[in-house]
């Protein structure tokens, strides 16, 4: 059985706002169908452990998707998010690939985690998979400012500067993620239309653009454990 682990956010402060942000739910739950429907064994963690935040616009009408719904009658689901593990607690060894969901919450955790950066290296100097979606690949920077040589010259993608000012939180965010991106060395992608799913692979990268790009990338991970 394969054995994936799901990092998540624990941040839900934005800047210049009452506003808050954490997980984008969706972007958990498709994924987290998609293994649990291959058979995998998921695990989930994050920076603080216990449940993380939700970004309530996730929940809103308009951004459920089947899983979200599905999620609300699991109970084994709803009790594995409300009891992540803590980073300290994991080890790259123990898992065949990992996935970060995202939400704004990883712009300011995850990009700047030592722990998660370094199990992302760990999981990749391993020869397993690294996947993230929309903010979650801003867990790469991190990971980047250890070892530069992760992310000069892969093709990347992420939620785009287009999509940050459509979405009105360009105001409410330190930095945005495409910017890092390519500041690093990532060729970064995104797809021609604004909010379309787009998905990036490159050697043991996988990178997804936006909530759409959630399911989407959880098939191409499962495409390279396959």
């Amino acid at each position: 059985m394969k054995k994936i682990l799901m990092i998540l956010t624990s941040h839900e402060e934005l800047e210049n706002t009452d506003t808050k942000t954490g997980l984008w739910i969706g972007e958990f739950t498709d994924p987290y169908y998609e293994f649990i429907d291959k058979g995998y064994d998921v695990t989930l963690a994050s920076p603080k452990g216990g449940k993380p935040p939700i970004d309530p616009m996730s929940a809103l009408t308009e951004n459920i998707t089947g899983s979200n719904r599905r999620f609300q009658d699991d109970e084994t689901a709803k009790n594995a998010l409300n009891t992540t593990h803590r980073l300290e607690e994991i080890s790259a060894a123990d898992y065949d690939a990992v996935f970060y969901p995202g939400g704004h919450g990883p712009i300011f955790d995850l990009a700047s985690n030592e722990l998660s950066g370094k199990l992302i290296l760990d999981f990749l100097e391993s020869g397993k998979p690294v996947a993230a979606v929309c903010h979650g690949p801003a867990a790469l920077l991190k990971a980047a400012e250890i070892d530069p040589s992760i992310l000069k010259g892969k093709r990347v993608t992420g939620f785009s500067n287009t999509e940050e000012k459509l979405a009105l939180r360009a105001n409410n965010i330190p930095y945005q993620l495409e910017d890092r991106l390519k500041e690093l060395g990532g060729n970064y992608h995104t797809a021609l239309l604004p909010f379309a799913s787009h998905v990036e692979t490159d050697g043991l990268l996988i990178t997804g653009q936006n909530p759409l790009s959630a399911g989407p990338t959880a098939e191409a991970l499962i495409k390279h454990l396959d």
